[in-house]
């Protein structure tokens, strides 16, 4: 058939998203744990069209489902097929915003848990943000610095996990870097770690280059190409497979075994034939590259756009006449992006006490510095005006003790003592 649609005709939607911590414990080994909770609002007057508003989407569940049961006997695909076929379900669907994103009820749930029991792990009703919204991110334990400021938003643990058990490899379970919202003071420009529970995996990011934001310097972190490499094109990411292209990652094993994939908006940085194979993506670094800058300083984030794709991989399945002539391929569901920055009263303080107040006591000190030139130049010449005056002052003295002894005359008393022979009785 022809090639699937992508771009940007899928959800037009815009949420506004709202994060709380609790529980929030700290422990006597310097670390502090913390569940943080998300909700997401639904912003109309942001969005491009309203909640109400009907698109043609991938019959997620049907398809995915379909990919999860091919290697089962056909005894249980034929079934399933019967079970679509009296249900009327269809390998695309028209469903309205609200529906594919918080959820509608669907018969196909209870008849897919009735053929194979625990094949999916809910009941009823499914959305994509069905179980997304009102959710925590797991039990965080980090680091809080006391000791070694340097180790301050690390994480020590995840959900009482030291690393994951997702993957294949014991790096790529690895937990890595802090939680993605701070990251310890006096930062290299080198690259930055935090650990996702999307994308059940340590991501690092490398450094871009320097720049300012509002006025407040910071580093640009980027996604290096390797992010999403598969494991041919960059072996670390061997852990990560089974894989396919390059550009997309299997996120399967913590996805219910759902035949997901994640990757950059468009198939930014991924192999050129994902993109090939959907008609309407238009990747470019500007629009779907993510990034971060950060303030090196303080290792606060100033501004950042995280955007991801979530994908799924559908095909025809044998015994299931469902998915027709469906060639397989990546099929982009929707991208999102995760965009925030300081602003306000806080922005004002933060430039004020971090940016300001030094540029100004460095001016200070070099005015300082300028005041001194002069009072130490007039300090040496008035050292040396002194130490002259005294050099011309002290030769005279010895000139005084040089003059020849005085004269018998004016040293002969006039009257002579009696008792004193005279000189012409000595002759005598």
């Amino acid at each position: 058939g022809a090639l699937p649609r992508g771009g940007s005709h899928g959800l037009p939607s815009l949420c506004r998203e709202y994060r709380n911590k609790t529980n929030i414990t700290f422990h006597d080994n310097d670390t502090v744990s913390y569940l943080e909770y998300r909700n997401l609002f639904f912003q109309p007057h942001l969005s491009n069209g309203t909640e109400e508003e009907y698109v043609v989407v991938p019959n997620i569940l049907m398809l995915g489902a379909a990919v999860m049961m091919e290697k089962m006997p056909s005894f249980f695909k034929t079934l399933l097929s019967t079970a679509l076929t009296l249900l009327k379900q269809e390998a695309f669907m028209n469903r309205t915003v609200g529906e594919i994103m918080w959820g509608y009820e669907d018969p196909l749930v209870n008849a897919i848990n009735a053929i194979v029991p625990g094949l999916i792990p809910f009941k009823g009703k499914f959305g994509l943000f069905i179980d997304f919204n009102n959710s925590n991110t797991g039990l965080f334990t980090v680091n809080t610095g006391m000791k070694d400021i340097s180790q301050v938003h690390m994480v020590d643990s995840w959900n009482g996990l030291k690393k994951v058990n997702y993957w294949r490899s014991s790096q790529c379970n690895m937990i890595n870097g802090t939680a993605g919202e701070m990251w310890p003071p006096f930062m290299s420009p080198t690259s930055l770690e935090f650990y996702s529970p999307d994308a059940c995996r340590s991501m690092t990011l490398v450094y871009e280059q320097s720049g300012k934001f509002q006025g407040v310097p910071t580093y640009r972190f980027v996604a290096p190409k390797t992010l999403f490499a598969n494991g041919t094109d960059y072996p670390p990411n061997q852990g990560f497979c089974p894989c396919m292209q390059s550009g997309i990652q299997n996120v399967s094993t913590c996805r219910l075994n759902a035949p997901m994939f994640i990757s950059h908006p468009h198939f930014y940085n991924a192999d050129p034939s994902l993109v090939d194979a959907v008609e309407g993506l238009h990747p470019s670094k500007e629009q779907h590259g993510l990034f971060l800058d950060v303030h090196p300083m303080t290792g606060i984030p100033m501004n950042c756009s995280i955007k991801l794709q979530l994908n799924l991989y559908i095909k025809h399945v044998a015994g299931i006449k469902q998915t027709g002539d469906i060639k397989p391929v990546v099929l982009p569901l929707l991208w999102f992006a995760e965009s925030g920055s300081i602003e306000g009263s806080v922005l004002k303080q933060f430039y004020t006490n971090l940016v300001l107040l030094p540029s100004v006591l460095d001016y200070v000190q070099y005015i300082f510095l300028g005041l001194s030139v002069p009072l130490i130049i007039s300090a040496a010449v008035l050292v040396a005006m002194t130490q002259r005056s005294g050099g011309e002052k002290s030769p005279g003295a010895p000139a005084r003790q040089s003059k020849p002894p005085p004269s018998s005359s004016e040293t002969t008393p006039l009257l002579q003592d009696t008792d004193t022979p005279s000189q012409d009785r000595a002759d005598a």
